[in-house]
């Protein structure tokens, strides 16, 4: 019985399918945030001013465009790389 080497390819493929349905089952991905337009601009004008915000400042930040802290510290992490690539 001679294999021309697809056999061992299709199963991986099964086994990555199998991984693909673990993730599912278990923790979900959180949806991607579309900020809108005017989130982007003040988060730019806070970034321009300062790279990094403290807690208060973050939590104030949120408060006032209505996303979760999280959110806030992600983008500016997210931000600080871009500027990093730019560099």
């Amino acid at each position: 019985d001679e294999s021309s080497g697809y056999e061992s390819e299709s199963a991986g493929g099964e086994r990555a399918s199998a991984a693909a349905e673990g993730e599912s089952r278990g923790r979900q991905r959180r949806a991607r945030t579309a900020f809108t337009s005017e989130q982007v601009c003040r988060l730019e004008k806070t970034f321009q001013r300062q790279k990094y915000l403290g807690a208060s400042e973050r939590r104030k930040l949120a408060a006032a465009l209505h996303l979760s802290e999280i959110q806030i510290k992600t983008w500016f992490q997210n931000r600080r790389m871009k500027l990093k690539r730019q560099i």
